[in-house]
């Protein structure tokens, strides 16, 4: 089967088809021939070089990656034709025939699972966590959630528990630890104009603890800060960005043979590893 195909049919496969546009879609072919045969698929949250050279070592030549594959939103390359690591990544990749596209906008549009569809990232998030039993559903065509309500958890727990599931080397805690966690939410993004909503709606539905992707370390971090210090027990445990989206990734593994319509294309999940490192001492 041709990449091209492959890519095709999981468009066709997510909720997303028909309606997203394919000018301005995020998704495209970041990198590579797609008129050529398909010889294995490795799923990841980003392509680095180590997933890239995973994928060789697999024999695979498509790798499909939930994020940009040269480090800036919608993957422009004319800025960097000077830049020495573009040249190298650039250049593996011409070495090795490996093609890369990017299923962003598609798979948050919709995965069908037991006749009902979700949002392919953040289920396999909650599959990942197995925290079924706390999530509260935003019903509607498409399942998705945001907020989890906990029996009375400590933060810190919580947060040993998320570092151990997502295999992450560390893990941070802003406020206080030892808020005893009732509802927390997965606030996204917190950059940028969305810094005061998300302050705002934590403070309304009365959220004791943010997962946190990006954050803005003096806008919502203070507010939390302050929050405990003056009494008012929250806190942020700030997974990261591609730590929290990645088990969407590895989840993909599960659905693509279906998606694709042919089971005998190996299909392989890697991880692209915790971006960040901690030096406690």
């Amino acid at each position: 089967m041709k990449i091209s195909t492959i890519i095709e049919n999981m468009k066709k496969y997510h909720k997303g088809y028909g309606t997203i546009d394919e000018e301005k879609t995020r998704d495209k072919v970041l990198y590579g021939n797609v008129d050529q045969e398909c010889t294995g698929i490795v799923t990841s949250c980003w392509a680095s070089v180590d997933v890239i050279e995973y994928a060789i070592e697999k024999g695979a030549n498509l790798i499909i990656s939930h994020e940009a594959l040269f480090w800036n939103h919608g993957d422009h390359t004319d800025w960097l034709e000077d830049n020495e690591i573009f040249q190298k990544k650039k250049a593996l990749l011409d070495e090795t025939g490996i093609t890369v596209w990017r299923d962003h906008d598609y798979i948050h549009s919709g995965i069908p699972v037991n006749g009902k569809l979700y949002d392919g990232i953040f289920y396999g998030l909650l599959n990942k966590l197995e925290w079924r039993r706390f999530v509260v559903m935003n019903e509607g065509r498409i399942q998705r959630f945001g907020d989890f309500h906990f029996p009375n958890v400590k933060a810190s727990d919580l947060a040993i528990e998320i570092r151990d599931k997502l295999g992450m080397d560390g893990i941070r805690i802003i406020g206080d630890p030892d808020t005893i966690v009732k509802h927390a939410r997965v606030a996204s993004h917190i950059i940028g104009p969305n810094d005061n909503r998300m302050l705002s709606v934590t403070d309304k539905d009365q959220v004791d603890c943010l997962f946190t992707m990006e954050l803005t370390d003096f806008t919502v971090n203070e507010y939390i800060r302050d929050s405990a210090e003056l009494g008012h027990p929250r806190c942020i445990i700030s997974v990261g960005h591609f730590n929290l989206e990645q088990p969407g990734m590895e989840y993909a593994v599960k659905w693509l043979p279906e998606a694709i319509g042919d089971a005998s294309i190996p299909v392989t999940f890697v991880s692209d590893g915790d971006v960040f490192k901690f030096i406690t001492k």
